[in-house]
């Protein structure tokens, strides 16, 4: 099963960094592999990142959601925002992990 943990580009940069992402108190686990519950669990994950982005500069104020699988702390994804201060209701791009470089790039 995979593993939503909220984060922020900062967070992430620091996980990308080190080579392996950081699964905290917060993570959203999915009750199932059902596209359904996975979707659920991301959208709860990416309302525990909003709270985690208020007051960051700019340039920083996006959800971010870390996707881990169960047991493992590889990135195998990411879902962030793809602009400040987006709405709660807009969608989440979709980054594969060999596209954080480019996600992160201006961030460190």
């Amino acid at each position: 099963m995979r593993v939503y943990q909220p984060s922020t580009l900062t967070e992430l940069a620091a996980a990308h960094a080190a080579g392996s992402g950081q699964r905290d108190a917060e993570a959203v686990v999915s009750d199932s592999e059902s596209e359904d519950d996975e979707y659920a669990a991301l959208m709860t994950a990416a309302d525990l990142s909003a709270a985690r982005v208020v007051g960051l500069p700019d340039g920083l104020r996006r959800r971010v959601v870390v996707v881990l699988e169960e047991g493992d702390t590889r990135i195998l994804a990411v879902h962030a925002d793809p602009v400040d201060d987006a709405d709660a209701d807009d969608d989440l791009a979709w980054y594969a992990s060999q596209e954080l470089d480019s996600l992160l790039s201006g961030i460190v």
